[in-house]
């Protein structure tokens, strides 16, 4: 489904954002990857609580690509276990959206 999407992942180093962020532009899984902070997260892992600085990147794509997009993602991610969170656009720019869709069209190996 062509169905644009924001796929969201965090990190505390932006460095791994930038290179999963340029990855994904490439290969064209991605029409734009957006890298805002640093932000606090408050979390448990592994029976505490942390606190930590991190940075947020939002991913523009399409559902077609999330499977692709996430196995890049984990691939690169220095996390055992990143955030990947994907939103639906149910809204926008209609020129936009379909230049996401443009954008984005990965070879898919079959």
């Amino acid at each position: 489904m062509r169905q644009p999407i924001i796929v969201q992942t965090t990190c505390d180093q932006r460095e791994i954002l930038e290179k999963i962020s340029s990855e994904l532009v490439e290969f064209r899984l991605a029409a734009c990857c957006q890298i805002s902070g640093p932000m606090t997260s408050i979390y448990h892992w592994e029976g505490k609580i942390v606190h930590s600085q991190e940075w947020i990147c939002s991913i523009k794509t399409v559902f077609d690509c999330l499977d692709q997009v996430s196995s890049e993602i984990k691939r690169m991610h220095s996390y055992e276990e990143p955030e990947i969170l994907a939103t639906q656009i149910v809204g926008g720019s209609e020129s936009y959206l379909n230049w996401i869709k443009s954008e984005v069209s990965p070879e898919i190996d079959e």
